[in-house]
């Protein structure tokens, strides 16, 4: 009985090879683009990527506020940091100085003072004169004793002070490491959002109301918006002020309807440019109040006020995070920056979820 062999596969050669492998690949081409819709990125309505964007801005608002507050104690500590420096160059002049005179009366001692004082009584013609020089002596002695005690105390004041400044240059250096944390997260969001901008159409960008350009560094295009300031002129804002409660929200009022069309830029406390916080910051510090820079500090800056008890002048708080401001001027309107991309306007106070509202004093 003959024993049955398996048939060996031929190998395919020559043209009839090239053919086959070409097949193949093609093959599995098309099968990865057909099973591949994981890695290809969705394709989104202009609603999705609009409520997309606009969460984006919203993280991106939430990091500029932060890196506002961090900047400010950058700010703290770097001048305290010189101010503590100042001051150990003060004393460490004063100490330099009271060496210097210790080291001068040291000398004199030095030089009259190699005689035991009894030898010096009985070799002395006036005796008189010698008892008066050795009470100056003593007093002197007695001064001296202070000095050293003064350098002693000018000495540990020094040390303190230096300590301390390097405590402050510490805290400095953390404070910018935190600032450069913030900007990259600003910077991530604000061009994942210009990523999605980027696939609209422009007719679809136009209808979303922006022009979807921002600089990598924070700065902004206009994003046509200027015009805005030729709805409202100075007879315009003047009656808008002059229904504020007092002359400082009539002045913050102003300000904010004056600023109209100016881009927004994060971190921006103007005069051509602002952020939300930057804007009423900048509106109040016209009308003579000085508010603190960030969202979370200035909704406790003042009186809080209930949605209902609203006046020109108030600031109005949005987002469950406290992250955006704006500077209500009434009517149920308030003037705010709203976001890369975009300029200072006048916008309903229904536009995003109320958080609570402030009176400055």
């Amino acid at each position: 009985m003959a024993a049955h062999r398996k048939r060996k596969q031929r190998r395919l050669t020559g043209p009839t090879g090239r053919t086959a492998a070409t097949l193949a690949l093609a093959g599995a081409a098309t099968a990865t683009a057909s099973g591949a819709p994981a890695h290809a990125e969705p394709r989104l309505t202009p609603a999705q990527v609009k409520a997309e964007v606009e969460g984006l801005y919203e993280q991106a608002e939430v990091a500029t506020e932060r890196y506002n507050g961090a900047k400010e104690k950058a700010a703290e500590a770097r001048a305290s940091l010189t101010e503590l420096r100042d001051e150990a160059t003060r004393r460490t002049d004063r100490l330099n100085a009271s060496r210097n005179a210790l080291g001068s009366i040291a000398t004199a001692q030095y030089r009259t003072g190699g005689l035991d004082p009894a030898v010096q009584l009985a070799l002395s013609s006036r005796p008189d004169d010698f008892l008066e020089r050795a009470g100056l002596a003593e007093r002197a002695g007695a001064r001296q004793a202070t000095m050293v005690a003064g350098i002693r105390k000018e000495l540990a004041a020094i040390a303190q002070l230096r300590s301390r400044a390097d405590d402050r240059l510490e805290e400095l250096g953390a404070r910018q490491s935190e600032l450069a944390r913030h900007k990259s997260a600003i910077k991530g969001k604000l061009d994942s959002a210009q990523r999605l901008l980027d696939r609209l159409a422009p007719a679809q960008r136009a209808l979303y109301g922006e022009d979807g350009r921002h600089g990598s560094d924070g700065s902004d295009g206009s994003d046509g918006e200027n015009s805005q300031n030729g709805l409202y002129g100075p007879g315009e804002a003047a009656r808008s002020a002059v229904r504020a409660p007092g002359s400082r929200a009539a002045a913050a009022v102003a300000f904010a309807y004056g600023a109209l069309g100016k881009p927004y830029v994060w971190g921006a406390t103007g005069p051509g440019s602002f952020d939300c916080s930057g804007l009423t910051q900048a509106a109040w510090r016209a009308a003579g109040v000085s508010l603190p820079r960030t969202t979370y500090t200035q909704i406790n800056a003042g009186q809080r006020v209930t949605r209902d008890r609203l006046a020109p002048g108030d600031l109005v708080f949005f987002f469950s995070g406290v992250s955006h401001v704006g500077i209500y001027v009434g009517g149920g309107q308030m003037i705010h920056a709203p976001r890369p991309g975009s300029a200072v306007r006048l916008a309903p106070i229904d536009q995003m979820p109320f958080a609570g509202a402030t009176r400055p004093a």
